[in-house]
């Protein structure tokens, strides 16, 4: 139940954007008897639990309580875990991951370092049971039998029986930078790939990365407001230098070790991992200039064979899901081709051009499961596709998720014309029921405008006070862009609007641009930034702004702000430094402000390699441009932020101050990438406000 008195930005931080409660992380059993899944017990909660929905009855039991499986003590982290939680942004606590065998009989998952393993087909009980073994614990998966459960634990892999007994370890690092059966920190961040470890099919043997994070530099990330506590070290490629050292081996139940022939010097970065039983265990393999990605098949000896090649002038493109057998023995990727992200099963492409293949969700007998954009980037259906052709699953506007086990589909959908996702499940195309959400109702209802301008079609949301009559008042302009690759803002999904609506309601008109390399829309699209983000996520900043203020009289261009995160936050500073004409004072969030600071992966795939490319890096990058600065301009970072580091912020307002130019500069104690502390996220909302405001002349 929501107060209705609460102020929308403490109903905000204290939901984690509304994501507590909601039901998510399906995993469903072959026969379609029951769905696993996780949420938390309210829409405060931040302590996840496992449940098992029986889809017969739409009776649904709590397995796994945190707070009893703890004994109401607080859930202590490892680091490696506290790691992997920054990695996938994941906001809750308690049970925020599991992995299941096979038959979703039996599911793993660790609470504080320690090892927890449900019974999920258990109806009398809590079948949940404690594995005494070695820890901390990390990333525990039943083998596809149920009989074994691999787990991490010391940058050791080891091997348990489902019942905890024979507890052993079947690889052992060599020295303290090297772990078996974990992610890299480039895989976990930039490639999608959040474990190291995969069975076989017959629970026999298993595909582990080994990782020697040796030849990484190191970095020391400290928090000043805590002198008496040492600095982390964390092992970070940065552009242009040295990546961990990964290699692939195959290992025995017995601990016999087997090493993979895949020559890692041509393509370094194992982007991708799958074992089934429709053919030999396969790795995708990409080179260091993300031209050719190849996937290669693994013989019982070790060897390999390239089953295929990609390659792009560009880039190629690593897909979620894929690569895949279907279980005939048929090869499953996504490739750029005609103009789209196109599914190909075997050598042939089963989707049509104007689709673009965004993840594969699931790989059956006769067809494959996928999202995909189609005409409308801002939506995201849920199609299967095989021999009978492309079908689309979802039929409602908006953005929506998928996961299949037999002949029962979960789908997770947003719209506008809700509020977060709606959960239901279908049998053969007939709804059988609906998982509940036990998320907060916001207590603001966002009121969007859509947009297409300009000569590349932009798509552009606009949000205007509520209640704003046309004519009555001119609204300064706040622009709210991401603008890179990695995220798409305008989307058919009423969440996605909550705190620009709640900015509006300030008296903003806010407008949010989705420019040039934006997911949704296809190759050709992603590639026009190659090479230079800078000039195109600016000039379509700016076309979108004039655009916007032809269709609506009432917005200001002589008062125009810009806020953004991440890359939004670059391209807030971006705006202040080099079109001071347009942007007229900016918030700058955690932003990229030197390329050659940002990750080998990410970086290099858009600008190149630093040595190759000084210029693209130059250009792109903000340091230089400090003596322009002639806005007014407010810069955040987490001090404890691993991912884009606090160096990026300080370099630049260090470059300023040189210049002379005055500045704000928050820097935010013990926060990382993501501000999760519920008064950290709650304010920082309100003094962004209050600087906007003052900055454009709205207070006084």
């Amino acid at each position: 139940m929501t107060d209705a008195s609460i102020s929308f930005p403490r109903q905000y931080a204290r939901t984690a954007g509304f994501s507590l409660g909601v039901p998510y992380a399906f995993a469903i059993a072959p026969d379609g008897i029951r769905v696993a899944f996780l949420r938390a017990r309210s829409g405060t909660d931040r302590s996840t639990s496992l449940w098992v929905r029986d889809t017969a009855s739409g009776a649904e039991r709590l397995v796994a309580d945190p707070e009893n499986l703890l004994s109401g003590s607080v859930e202590s982290l490892p680091p490696e875990e506290r790691a992997l939680r920054e990695r996938t942004r994941q906001a809750a606590a308690g049970v925020v991951s599991f992995a299941t065998d096979e038959a979703v009989r039996i599911a793993a998952f660790t609470l504080s370092g320690r090892l927890f393993v449900a019974d999920l087909a258990d109806l009398d009980g809590t079948g949940v049971r404690e594995l005494v073994v070695p820890g901390p614990v990390l990333d525990p998966r039943p083998d596809p039998t149920g009989e074994h459960i691999g787990y991490v634990a010391e940058g050791a892999l080891r091997v348990v029986a489902a019942d905890g007994a024979g507890d052993r370890a079947v690889a052992v690092p060599e020295s303290e930078n090297v772990t078996y059966g974990l992610a890299e920190f480039l895989a976990a961040e930039e490639m999608y790939r959040t474990r190291g470890f995969w069975w076989s099919p017959d629970g026999q043997r298993l595909l582990v990365a080994r990782v020697d994070t040796t030849p990484v530099a190191r970095w020391h990330l400290s928090d000043p407001a805590h002198p008496d506590r040492p600095p982390v070290q964390v092992a970070y490629p940065r552009a242009g230098t040295a990546n961990a050292d990964v290699s692939v081996l195959l290992a025995g139940l017995d601990g016999n070790l087997t090493e993979v022939g895949w020559e890692s010097a041509d393509a370094p970065y194992l982007t991708s991992a799958h074992w089934s039983r429709g053919g030999p265990a396969l790795l995708q393999v990409v080179s260091r200039d993300q031209r050719t990605m190849r996937v290669l098949g693994v013989a019982e000896d070790g060897t390999v064979e390239r089953i295929c090649e990609d390659t792009d002038p560009d880039w190629v493109d690593v897909v979620i899901g894929t690569p895949a057998w279907t279980r005939g023995g048929k090869l499953v990727r996504v490739v750029a081709s005609d103009g789209a992200y196109r599914l190909m099963i075997g050598a042939d492409p089963v989707t049509p051009v104007g689709l673009n293949v965004a993840a594969v969700l699931d790989v059956g007998d006769d067809d494959v499961m996928f999202t995909a954009t189609g005409e409308d980037p801002a939506e995201v259906h849920v199609y299967t596709g095989g021999a009978n052709g492309t079908v689309r699953l979802t039929h409602q506007a908006g953005v929506h998720q998928a996961a299949r086990g037999g002949d029962v589909v979960v789908t997770s959908s947003r719209s506008l014309g809700w509020s977060g996702p709606r959960v239901r499940s279908w049998r053969r195309g007939e709804q059988t029921g609906e998982i509940a959400s036990l998320a907060e109702t916001p207590v603001i209802t966002p009121e969007v405008t859509f947009l297409t301008v300009g000569a590349h079609e932009l798509r552009c949301a606009l949000l205007l006070p509520r209640g704003h009559q046309r004519g009555s008042a001119r609204l300064p302009v706040l622009c709210d862009p991401y603008g890179g690759p990695a995220a798409q803002r305008v989307v058919c999904a009423r969440n996605a609007y909550l705190t620009p609506q709640w900015f509006a309601d300030q008296g903003f008109a806010v407008l949010i641009a989705d420019g040039r390399g934006t997911p949704g829309r296809g190759p050709d699209w992603d590639r026009l930034i190659h090479y230079d983000e800078a000039t195109l996520n600016l000039e379509d900043q700016v076309e979108a702004l004039h655009a916007a203020a032809a269709a609506q009289p009432d917005l200001d261009l002589t008062r125009v702000g810009i806020r953004g995160w991440s890359h939004g936050g670059y391209l807030a500073a971006l705006a202040v430094l080099r079109r001071p004409d347009v942007f007229h004072t900016a918030v700058a969030g955690a932003p990229v402000t030197d390329q050659r600071l940002y990750d080998t992966f990410y970086t290099e795939r858009y600008l190149g390699h630093p040595d190759h490319h000084p210029d693209a890096y130059a250009h792109n990058s903000l340091i230089d441009d400090a003596p322009r600065l002639e806005r007014p301009l407010m810069l955040i970072h987490g001090l404890a932020d691993d991912n884009v580091v606090v160096a990026h912020t300080l370099r630049l307002s260090s470059a300023l101050l040189a210049a002379g130019r005055p500045h704000t500069m928050l820097p935010l104690s013990g926060v990382t990438h993501m501000a999760r502390q519920e008064e950290v996220a709650e304010n920082l909302m309100l003094l962004q406000v209050e600087f906007l405001k003052r900055t454009l002349g709205m207070t006084g």
